[in-house]
């Protein structure tokens, strides 16, 4: 059976994780496959014991929602960055059964925020959301040099945006995080970027969150939903002036970091210039 890797979440259908990974696996000639592991929260326990078993074929793993703080528990150790933000999105299974865990999400939605030539420092920051995105998203924001000069939170359910804050207060200096209950006192308007860390866009049904006369042209708004290409946020701030950048090239700088993980050694950058021409043209396919 060929070496596998995969993606834990559930739901999965609008993954195009498989496509980038795959692309990896076919350039360096490697026979491994990358396919989705549909997991609902009762399945997850039985799975990750399943991954001790020295006859597995799989060797490393990606996680998304609802799974990034589930899997924890089943983990042997974490990075020092895993272990701060609280929250898993990548698993490194040795050749011993060890389970790795890793978070990919904060550096690579950082390399993509320097890409775009935002610098955070002496910013104000509004994000949307409070699970394990924004969880790795926030946490990279108070450890980074150059830090933002207030990073706002809404969440609809207040409990929970309240006891990330809690938690990784424990962790790290959060003193410029500050949790608002809600979206008036978020203060998009005064925002310099405006981040969409729900899953709110993914479908044709969802509406857009923000009004159209707290955007303007001085702001970067960045949805990390992808597919589709542009939600109706995105063609909401291009029409007001605002920079509009998707999570696609946060997806990928995540990726390509997985899979080092998973291979243990830094990528050429043919194999990553690779990597992204697939999963860009799999993302605008589907747009």
């Amino acid at each position: 059976m060929k070496t596998t890797y995969g993606l834990v979440g559930y739901p999965l259908g609008h993954s195009l994780s498989p496509v980038m990974h795959n692309t990896a696996f076919q350039e360096l000639g490697v026979d491994a496959v990358y396919q989705l592991f549909p997991m609902p929260q009762e399945a997850l326990k039985e799975f990750f014991v399943s991954l001790k078993d020295k006859d597995s074929h799989i060797f490393g793993l990606n996680v998304t929602v609802p799974h990034k703080e589930n899997v924890m528990p089943f983990l042997d150790s974490l990075d020092s960055f895993a272990d701060k933000v609280g929250a898993v999105n990548t698993v490194l299974i040795t050749d011993k059964r060890k389970l790795v865990g890793y978070n990919t999400d904060g550096p690579g939605f950082l390399t993509h925020l320097t890409e775009c030539g935002f610098d955070p420092e002496g910013k104000t920051i509004a994000i949307m959301g409070a699970g394990g995105a924004s969880r790795a998203i926030i946490s990279v924001l108070c450890l980074v040099d150059r830090r933002p000069r207030m990073v706002r939170v809404f969440d609809t359910d207040s409990k929970r945006a309240n006891a990330l804050v809690s938690d990784l207060s424990a962790r790290m200096d959060v003193s410029r995080v500050r949790i608002v209950s809600t979206m008036q006192e978020l203060d998009i308007r005064s925002a310099d970027l405006l981040i969409n860390a729900t899953p709110v866009g993914m479908k044709p049904e969802d509406p857009c969150l923000v009004d159209a006369q707290e955007l303007s042209a001085h702001q970067m708004v960045y949805d990390l939903v992808y597919n589709p290409a542009q939600t109706r946020l995105l063609a909401l701030a291009q029409s007001r002036g605002a920079r509009a950048v998707n999570g696609l090239r946060m997806l990928y700088f995540q990726g390509v970091l997985a899979f080092q993980h998973w291979a243990g050694m830094q990528l050429e950058q043919s194999v990553k210039d690779r990597m992204w021409q697939e999963l860009e043209a799999a993302c605008y396919r589907k747009s």
